[in-house]
């Protein structure tokens, strides 16, 4: 609406900013009376514009009020001073304030100025009654009209004799400039009015205004103060009928019936409701002395009076004694009842609820049953009281217990067992003892007969026994030895060899399988390494096996590796051995019998060898001396026959020797189609002895053939 109403002006200044030239030289803000003023008091803004214009007319300009920045007021003018006027100043006028003036297309705006307003304008107070009755309320209304929310109200309740403050109530109102607020009326109120104050936060600061008192309210009593009548009057005696009565005066203006209640210490012993008295009535006893308190109650108001009542005790509380507290089964208990001063009275001595004698005294043989908690009655007249309890325990003396275990197998080594000990017969708390080995292991107290629960944790065969005690002046009984045999299974195993791991062939050899301490049987198992099967097996009750080989032989060489288990020892838990490397060697005389059966081979071999070569040569020999003889005449039957010896004896060492180099020698030399080029070799041989049949070998040739020499 502001920019409507400014925008043809703008126009028309800016039009005639075309013609004319303007400046603002100055603007400031003048705050009458002062920047601080009291509530109620007249405000005025003044904003000052120095304008200077080429024209002879001051120009017409814009002034705009501010507060807090957003826009309070603004005007047209071509005058200065330009004012905006506040009447009655309240704090919600209090700010920042600053005025701006707009001249064409030209702003200038002044400094920021803080106003302050001091003091809340005064609080209206008003009652909905000026006359209450006690537990009723008051409804109290406080407003301050000229202000603003939020306000925040105090409310005070002052008694007006003493001044004192009885309620003080505060609340802020966030939207409304007023509070209702509702005041209790106390027993003790009798006038009463009501202070108001009303502050309102401004900036940084509280402003407060003054307290203002409402009218005063009188307070009427709905019921009175309660009284006691306590009957009979005077002395009250033992045996007397004693009545307490408290009462009190209802007004017709009383809200709600109050509720009468009469208390001895803590405890309610009587109450009535819609009525104006209560009474308590019993039989006088000394434990009805004491201090007395009757309350009586509304939902708001609560009054209370005490008194206090003595009683004259008529005799003493009677004592029961026992010879003792403690016995064993088979003493005599006796129990005796007495008063001080000896009065004439009728006893009765009882076990709990059953009366076991009429008398002062009771004497009976003790037995279990005779355990419990003993009274004695006496009487006089009316009055009747109980003596002191006397606690009677006999103690039955304990069976012999029996001891036992809950295992249905055999134990394994660190298997918890559980130990039962009881005493069939015997009074309790029995205290059980558990003993290994003659020390003591563990104890525990049980409340019953049942049987007394012990673990452990056996490592070896023990023997366990059980100790109980109780009440009795018996000594402590013990059971009979429980032997409890312990497998302990085995969980490491050693393989080595009786001797040395290297054995003589034909020596005897032996693996010695040996476990820890364990339970036997023990299984053992041999094996040869990367075998799967044993190749012995033996059960033994040793914590050690053996395998034995008579005579060692190569194929005993080896790795091997045993196993060893008992009945504790699972299938998947089998303890292996180490691997031991077995070695084997030859006894010097088989060494030496072997060397010289190789020797005797190899001297025969080189004998066959050297023999072989020796013919061979000889025969190679004799070829190239067939080869080169001459042709010879016609012989004589001697000579031939001579000549066929000779030629016999040259052939006999040469067995096997091949027919077709025989006769392929005796052939003509030409007889090859192709030429022979033989290297001949002279050699003079002197014959000792000459045969017939040799004359034609004197001169002997030995000739080296390169085609031949290989054959």
């Amino acid at each position: 609406m502001w920019l409507g109403v400014l925008l043809p002006f703008l126009l028309c200044s800016s039009l005639e900013g075309q013609e004319n030239s303007f400046t603002i030289n100055s603007i400031q803000m003048v705050i009458l009376p002062g920047p601080q003023v009291q509530n109620g008091d007249n405000l005025t803004l003044q904003c000052i514009v120095d304008i200077s214009s080429t024209s002879y007319v001051t120009p017409q300009h814009w002034v705009l009020f501010y507060k807090d920045d957003v826009l309070l007021h603004n005007v047209s003018s071509t005058e200065s001073p330009e004012s905006y006027f506040i009447p009655h100043a309240r704090v919600y006028n209090a700010g920042i304030y600053k005025c701006t003036v707009i001249l064409n297309n030209k702003e200038k705006t002044t400094s920021e100025y803080e106003v302050t307003v001091k003091g809340v304008s005064s609080p209206r107070v008003i009652l909905d009654k000026k006359e209450a009755i006690e537990g009723g309320v008051v409804m109290v209304y406080c407003s301050v009209p000229e202000e603003k929310a939020p306000v925040h109200f105090t409310i005070e309740k002052v008694e007006l004799e003493t001044k004192n403050v009885k309620q003080k109530r505060e609340k802020t109102s966030q939207n409304q400039n007023s509070v209702m607020l509702e005041f209790t009326v106390e027993e003790q109120d009798r006038l009463i009015y009501f202070l108001c104050q009303a502050s309102i936060i401004s900036g940084k600061h509280v402003e407060t205004s003054e307290i203002i008192k409402s009218e005063l309210v009188t307070v009427r009593e709905s019921f009175s103060n309660p009284k006691f009548n306590i009957q009979p009057e005077g002395m009250i005696i033992e045996g007397d009928q004693l009545n307490i009565q408290c009462t009190i005066q209802v007004t017709h203006m009383a809200p709600a019936s109050p509720e009468i209640i009469i208390q001895k210490g803590k405890a309610i012993v009587a109450h009535r409701k819609q009525t104006n008295e209560a009474t308590y009535s019993v039989m006088a006893m000394v434990e009805h002395n004491g201090n007395y308190t009757c309350k009586v109650e509304t939902s708001r108001i609560s009054k209370v009076s005490s008194i206090v009542v003595n009683i004259t005790e008529l005799f003493s509380k009677p004592k029961l004694e026992s010879s003792a507290t403690s016995l064993d089964q088979g003493d005599i208990l006796d129990l005796w009842c007495s008063i001080p001063g000896a009065p004439p009275a009728n006893f009765t001595i009882q076990k709990g609820d059953k009366i076991v004698s009429l008398a002062q005294n009771f004497t009976t043989k003790a037995s279990e049953w005779d355990s419990g908690a003993y009274t004695c009655v006496a009487g006089i007249g009316k009055v009747i009281k109980k003596s002191n309890t006397v606690q009677i325990t006999v103690c039955e003396m304990l069976s012999k217990p029996r001891i036992s275990y809950d295992s249905k197998s055999e134990v394994i080594k660190g298997q918890t067992i559980e130990v039962n000990c009881q005493s069939i017969n015997g009074t309790p708390p029995i205290t059980y003892y558990l003993l290994k080995t003659n020390s003591i292991l563990e104890s525990r107290t049980v409340n019953s007969n049942e049987p007394a629960v012990f673990r452990d944790n056996p490592t070896e065969n023990a023997e366990y026994q059980c100790m109980a005690d109780n009440c009795h002046s018996h000594t402590e009984m013990i059971s009979e030895l429980l032997p409890v045999k312990v497998i302990v299974p085995v969980n490491k195993v050693e393989l080595s060899v009786l001797s040395k791991e290297v054995v003589e062939s034909g020596k005897e050899l032996v693996l010695r399988c040996s476990v820890n301490k364990a339970s036997t049987p023990i299984t053992y198992k041999f094996y040869r390494e990367k075998e799967v099967r044993p190749f012995y097996e033996v059960v033994l009750n040793e914590t050690q096996g053996f395998w034995l080989k008579t005579q060692a032989s190569m194929e005993q060489e080896g790795q091997y590796y045993c196993t060893a288990s008992n009945r504790a020892n699972f299938a998947k838990n089998i303890p292996q051995s180490n691997v031991l490397a077995v070695r084997v060697f030859l006894a010097p005389w088989k060494k030496g019998l072997i060397a010289v059966v190789v020797i005797g081979v190899i001297i025969a071999v080189l004998v066959l060898g050297a023999r072989y070569y020796f013919q061979k040569k000889a025969k190679a020999k004799q070829m190239p001396v067939e080869m080169s003889r001459p042709a010879v005449p016609l012989l004589t039957s001697n000579n031939e026959k001579m000549l066929s010896e000779s030629n016999t004896e040259a052939n006999r060492p040469y067995v096997g020797y091949n027919e077709d180099i025989g006769n392929h020698a005796m052939k003509p030399i030409n007889e090859n189609k192709e030429p022979l080029t033989l290297d001949v070799e002279y050699t003079e041989v002197e014959v000792t002895s000459l045969e017939p049949h040799e004359d034609f070998m004197e001169n002997r040739y030995s000739r080296k053939e390169g085609s031949l020499a290989g054959t």
